[in-house]
């Protein structure tokens, strides 16, 4: 099979080697000093401050979604939630039953975030923004730079789950005044599902640390007092942490973030170049170099999903809900090839020349 999902992605052989290995003990010397290189990585290729700190939590993205709110805010303060699809909506849920309130921003499928919206938003009296800033079950890449820019100026502690578009789109933390930080194993990190990752500015860690969330496993305190050591407060998933220890290097040997970047534009790039000539639209109005949406003219998109697995022995994504039989997404992430989009691009010609699509 060749994976053209947005997670989880094709891992390097490298990564999958050390898969196959026995798990570890890990309260030792050498596991603590590999969680703390995992640390400074991360912090480097989110350019994060030096001040900055990175708690990994096994568990998925939403974990690390429900932990960073729950940690950062109470009752007392008020949110500001972009909802464009089903991710946007998950931060509605969390805040829903942490009773938190928020107003949401409701953006249709595949619109942008625009300026004039989101001022009208102004002077409000939100104190948090919380954005998927790329809302993956669209396809939507939402303006970094606007939301920095409307934060900045409404003093607006800012949460961003960058989980599909961290190493695939430019992310400055210091720079966008970004507090929160959030990202996955099975994304750009292309390791297995099971670690989600919280980076955390010097004020997100006040936030944290004069917070009393009602939970034991994701309360943020235990997890930087025992980082410090470079440990956890329960069981790791210690394999993934181990692969994603092995990724982050071969990372920064390779080039480093702007290099893994530019290499998954490139992908992305080349992927949406040739199918200019099939009967598809691509429904983001603003494209991450992670995910290309696409719906199909002629053709139901889960049907699409299920002849490319079934006859073909590629996976794409396909959506759920509403979006079933008209959005499927093509990943770019993952140790993918120009030549894997060639052979994706050949399937769906042929399925066009078979009249499938």
């Amino acid at each position: 099979m060749i994976n053209f999902t947005v997670g989880p992605v094709q891992s390097s052989d490298t990564v999958l080697a050390i898969g196959s290995e026995q798990v570890p003990y890990f309260r030792t010397a050498e596991f603590s000093e590999m969680m703390l290189e995992n640390e400074k990585l991360m912090k480097k290729f989110a350019k994060a401050k030096d001040n900055a700190r990175v708690v990994f939590i096994t568990g998925s993205g939403t974990a690390s979604m429900e932990a960073a709110v729950i940690n950062t805010l109470t009752e007392n303060d008020k949110a500001l939630i972009v909802n464009g699809g089903s991710f946007g909506h998950r931060f509605v849920q969390i805040c829903d039953i942490h009773r938190i309130p928020y107003d949401e921003i409701k953006l249709e499928t595949g619109k942008a975030l625009t300026e004039e919206l989101l001022y009208s938003y102004a002077g409000k009296g939100h104190t948090a923004f919380i954005v998927n800033v790329h809302e993956t079950s669209t396809g939507v890449y939402y303006d970094i730079n606007l939301i920095s820019k409307f934060c900045k100026e409404n003093n607006m502690f800012l949460i961003v789950d960058a989980i599909s578009s961290f190493l695939a789109d430019e992310f400055n933390m210091a720079e966008l005044g970004a507090d929160v930080m959030i990202t996955g194993s099975q994304k750009a990190l292309a390791c297995p599902p099971g670690i989600s990752a919280i980076v955390l500015s010097e004020c997100a860690i006040g936030r944290v640390l004069n917070n009393d969330p009602r939970c034991m496993y994701f309360d943020l305190k235990d997890a930087l007092s025992n980082g410090n050591r470079g440990q956890t407060p329960f069981t790791p998933a210690v394999g993934i942490l181990r692969q994603i220890n092995k990724r982050l290097k071969e990372i920064d040997t390779n080039g480093g973030v702007s290099t893994e970047t530019q290499r998954i534009a490139a992908l992305a790039y080349d992927f949406r170049s040739k199918i200019k000539n099939l009967p598809f639209e691509i429904v983001s109005e603003s494209l991450s170099n992670a995910v290309t949406p696409l719906h199909p003219l002629t053709a139901s998109a889960y049907d699409i999903f299920l002849t490319l697995k079934d006859e073909y022995g590629i996976w794409v994504c396909p959506n759920g809900g509403t979006l079933k039989d008209l959005v499927f997404r093509v990943g770019h992430i993952g140790a993918l090839s120009f030549d894997d989009n060639t052979m994706l691009v050949n399937a769906l010609k042929d399925m066009k020349r078979k009249g499938v699509i």
